[in-house]
């Protein structure tokens, strides 16, 4: 389980604290999927996961995970900080955008990449963590399989070198 939670800790904070640096930034439309060339690719496309994306719900359950999600991260005392002052729409629309499309969805993400959007934020392990824990609460509450929320996290993990700046 811890190593489900690191995995999923990565994979989360990457999107959710991304679309939080997004919104913070409040880039213009075109600005906005600008992204650094040497930055990692914020949501690769892994067309062999379309079933880990039927088991989501397709767009329309990746929706309303993302409205869960947000609920959750601002019900919690140590995430809220984060989205509270933020445009949420944009923020829960660009995480369905990411993993629909890294589920082979056949989503295009408009949103920017990691690094780029983290810079100017000084999110450590905890805060990760966190975001991790609230998005395990939002896919159990949604029933979508064990198996492929791992294969999402899988995905995701290798986004926190991107994340992380403290």
């Amino acid at each position: 389980m811890k190593l489900h939670t690191i995995a999923l800790a990565v994979a989360l904070t990457a999107a959710s604290l991304t679309a939080h640096a997004q919104s913070m930034d409040a880039p213009a439309p075109a600005a906005e999927a600008a992204m650094d060339p040497t930055a990692p690719n914020p949501a690769p496309v892994h067309p062999e996961l379309v079933g880990v994306f039927e088991d989501f719900g397709g767009m329309p359950g990746m929706t309303a995970l993302m409205d869960d999600f947000m609920a959750i991260m601002l019900e919690d005392a140590r995430l809220r900080p984060f989205f509270e002052n933020t445009d949420q729409v944009r923020i829960k629309r660009q995480l369905a955008e990411q993993f629909c499309a890294i589920l082979g969805g056949g989503c295009t993400y408009s949103g920017r990449d990691m690094k780029s959007s983290h810079a100017a934020f000084a999110i450590d392990r905890a805060d990760f963590n966190a975001l991790v824990e609230a998005l395990q609460v939002a896919m159990n509450r949604k029933g979508i399989p064990f198996r492929s929320q791992n294969k999402l996290l899988a995905v995701l993990a290798p986004m926190h070198r991107e994340v992380i700046t403290r």
